[in-house]
């Protein structure tokens, strides 16, 4: 999330003041207009304005960060006036791998102000190429769901003396299921168009679309009937002059 607050904190006062319903905030950055001393070592003094803005950031679960190179992020052109922090970056609390992200000071150029970045590891993901799964309304399905009907009937909960005893009979459930399932399930490759809604209905409704409109198309291709008028006019002028007498 990038904020921009003007001198007179307004996006602060508006974040503080409105409930913003806004999840997994991993970052959070932006010019504060705000100079401290928590962030800030020229600037001698501590300001309320940046108690809110800590509150701000710990109601999103994010939490101010020094940058691994400190260095100014704003640039004064005013003769007498000292350079200053005012952007900063908030990430997710405990965050350890983004806590690098940099102030790049000589990148600034004709800009009062410099910016910030923050590299973000991006995990690998294992990817399914292929899944079990048993088509609606098949045999297969039968064949399942009377399976499973059978190892219900046949578990024995007579003797449900302590939950020791009935987790080791769900456990089992669950191992018969899991083994019934495997059996009637096939395997399905995952291609990049598969989707899990996808069902027969899906495909019924698929072919009944991809068939009208063939057929349409079909009929816009088609000869068309000559209108009445075009078909008059096609016609010999003594018949004409007999319909106008």
């Amino acid at each position: 999330m990038i904020v921009y607050s003007d001198s007179s904190h307004l996006a602060l006062k508006y974040l503080k003041d409105t409930e913003v319903n806004i999840y997994n905030i991993l970052i959070m950055t932006g010019n504060f207009n705000i100079r401290d001393s928590l962030w800030d070592p020229s600037f001698p003094h501590h300001l309320s304005i940046s108690n809110d803005l800590i509150i701000i950031a710990d109601s999103f679960n994010l939490e101010l960060l020094l940058p691994t190179n400190p260095a100014p992020t704003r640039y004064s052109d005013t003769e007498g006036k000292s350079n200053s922090v005012i952007n900063l970056m908030f990430l997710q609390s405990r965050s350890i791998e983004l806590n690098n992200h940099l102030i790049h000071s000589n990148l600034h150029l004709s800009s009062d102000h410099a910016p910030l970045t923050v590299s973000i590891p991006i995990a690998d993901e294992n990817i399914h190429s292929s899944r079990l799964s048993i088509l609606k309304n098949s045999e297969e399905e039968a064949a399942f769901v009377k399976e499973a009907k059978t190892i219900i009937k046949n578990l024995n909960t007579s003797n449900l003396t302590d939950c020791d005893r009935l987790k080791d009979i769900v456990n089992l459930f669950m191992s018969k299921i899991k083994q019934a399932w495997i059996k009637n399930a096939k395997q399905t490759n995952i291609m990049k168009h598969s989707k899990k809604w996808w069902s027969e209905e899906c495909s019924q409704s698929l072919d009944k679309y991809r068939t009208s409109r063939n057929l349409s198309r079909k009929w816009s291709r088609a000869p068309k009937e000559p209108s009445l008028i075009s078909r008059f006019k096609r016609l010999p002028t003594r018949v004409k002059a007999l319909g106008n007498s």
